[in-house]
């Protein structure tokens, strides 16, 4: 492995492969266009034929024929973008092979896997963060700054959630052996939102329906923590209207549908006074954690104080109990 540079100058090109030219990877690669001082060099995928055509739409110069070949390019961070059953081995290959990486949410199937990818990292001395959009998104920021200047008081309930009938048979959530199903698939934004808001889990409660082919299709899901209590839900054939809702003593706040893309919030005060903040987000929304991950880079850090480690380890724990309480395990586990 070579030598890792410290690098303190903030305009250095980074230069990034994915791995999984489908539909996250796409998104990304629309994202890099609006990241400055970011490129996207090299992909691999175990489709060739997707992956030269994913190539070739977002001007990628390497096809590369292999993990290996990846791992041994020039690019300097990897976004691992398959499906969840194969994250935390990607993630640790490429760890191993001295890129700094950033991994798709869910970053593992469980808190074990998820611990030995961070082991990994911390052994290669390399960056990891799991992708998780929300915090990074103007809106979320000014919602925050926000709350700083106008407080509703300490956010002490948190409501989300999101049931998606819209996706037909053939998608991946739909399939064990991919670790599919609600919880895996729409849960991790909300294990985020409860626990960026309400601190460390203490405790979860789950109700839900197991479909036929093996994976959760209905899941409502209360958990307690440090600061405060949640009710999450997630689904694959209902459908809800994608909100979310931070409650306080001196207010609360609807953070409007799709939450998750967060645009626009309505803060409700306990003295009658309602405020509107719109903040549009652009080139998909993807873009936002990417620079972030790359200033992290620039910076010589090797986690990110906004999706932390904990934090990461926290959604695990709280998706893995919630499915475990529905009977639902991957192959493997």
């Amino acid at each position: 492995m070579p030598p890792l540079q410290h690098v303190t100058d903030s305009t250095q090109l980074i230069r990034w492969g994915v791995i999984g030219p489908g539909r996250a990877g796409a998104r990304f690669a629309e994202g890099m266009a609006a990241v400055a001082d970011a490129q996207l060099d090299a992909v691999w995928g175990r489709n060739r034929e997707k992956t030269a055509a994913f190539a070739s739409k977002f001007g990628v110069g390497q096809v590369a024929e292999s993990l290996t070949e990846l791992g041994s390019s020039k690019v300097d961070a990897v976004y691992v973008a398959t499906h969840p059953d194969s994250h935390a081995d990607l993630c640790i290959e490429m760890l191993a092979a001295g890129k700094h990486v950033m991994g798709e949410k869910p970053a593992a199937l469980n808190e074990r896997e998820l611990a030995r990818v961070l082991a990994v990292a911390r052994r290669c001395d390399r960056l990891f963060m799991e992708a998780m959009k929300p915090p990074f998104f103007p809106l979320y920021k000014k919602l925050r700054a926000y709350l700083k200047t106008d407080p509703i008081g300490p956010v002490g309930f948190v409501r989300a959630g999101h049931l998606d009938a819209t996706r037909p048979p053939e998608y991946p959530l739909f399939y064990p052996e991919l670790a599919g199903g609600s919880i895996m698939g729409i849960g991790p934004y909300e294990a985020f939102l409860a626990l960026d808001w309400l601190g460390a889990l203490k405790r979860v409660q789950t109700m839900g329906r197991v479909g036929a082919v093996g994976v959760d299709m209905l899941a409502l899901i209360q958990t307690e923590h440090e600061h405060g209590m949640a009710q999450l839900h997630t689904g694959l054939d209902l459908l809800s209207k994608g909100d979310a809702l931070l409650s306080g003593p001196r207010g609360y706040v609807v953070l409007h549908a799709n939450w998750w893309n967060p645009q626009r919030a309505t803060i409700y005060h306990l003295d009658g006074r309602v405020v509107e903040l719109d903040a549009p987000f652009i080139a998909g929304g993807f873009n936002y954690e990417t620079e972030h991950f790359c200033q992290l880079i620039r910076g010589g850090l090797r986690e990110s104080p906004v999706v932390s480690h904990e934090l990461s380890l926290g959604m695990a724990r709280m998706l893995e109990a919630a499915r475990l309480e529905l009977g639902v395990q991957f192959p493997g586990e």
